[in-house]
């Protein structure tokens, strides 16, 4: 299997980012880490193992990115006005460095949004803000509103709202979403979520699932058994839906 690391100084976030590519061609996945997690965890949980033959054949090509959580939306030690923007710079980061230099290794290809976790989070999040730049999400045990504890996970922002919190929480905008043309590519875009029966965020996917029915958004909601919130049940998942 092809394997590059590639690192740049982002003028998005104002530091050095990391990236991991595995493979060599096929549709490009930009695969987000969890909760504070790094480039290389996807590798190092046995993921990219778990389809090595895609990966090999050309099917399928992993954009592994860095994490800024520990700065942004994790950092309870800055204003929650900070967290906030922060996490912004990660999004622009995401879409005016990885995507370009993924387009410029590997042209014009089906795009996908994947993460578990906190990961999923963010594969959600950028990709019902951005339905024209991307064609699938799959989320697999993630949550999608931030703001909401639940369980031992707490609100991340510590009560305060504000206009930018709520345009990052996909089951705040999605509610209210009117815009014609945004529903319209959210339409074309292929929703995957996974989460299991015992997991705490089961309800938030439920909910998201609710409200995409809701906006004629088409969708999967896919409930395992148990809590399925570990990398071995997502190396099962994503040979079953990626």
């Amino acid at each position: 299997m092809k394997r590059a690391h590639h690192r740049w100084y982002s003028p998005s976030l104002g530091r050095e980012m990391d990236l991991l590519v595995l493979g060599h061609g096929g549709a490009r996945v930009v695969v987000f880490p969890t909760r504070c997690g790094r480039f290389f965890d996807y590798e190092d949980f046995g993921l990219a193992a778990a389809i090595a033959d895609r990966l090999e054949n050309g099917w399928l090509q992993l954009y592994c990115v860095d994490s800024v959580d520990q700065e942004g939306l994790y950092a309870d030690w800055i204003r929650r006005e900070d967290r906030i923007r922060r996490h912004q710079s990660y999004e622009r980061y995401i879409l005016e460095e990885v995507l370009p230099f993924a387009d410029g290794l590997n042209h014009g290809t089906f795009l996908i949004t994947h993460g578990c976790s906190m990961g999923a989070y963010h594969a959600v999040n950028i990709a019902l803000r951005h339905p024209h730049r991307f064609n699938k999400v799959v989320a697999l045990s993630g949550r999608y509103d931030l703001t909401v504890s639940v369980g031992d996970f707490r609100d991340l922002f510590d009560g305060h709202h504000d206009q930018d919190i709520y345009f990052q929480m996909p089951t705040q905008y999605l509610a209210n979403l009117e815009d014609a043309a945004c529903l319209d590519a959210l339409r074309r875009l292929e929703v995957v979520l996974v989460c299991g029966e015992q997991d705490s965020f089961l309800g938030s996917n439920r909910q998201l699932a609710g409200l995409l029915a809701a906006k004629g958004i088409p969708h999967q909601l896919h409930v395992w058994n148990e809590r399925a919130h570990s990398p071995k049940h997502w190396a099962r998942m994503i040979r079953l839906y990626l």
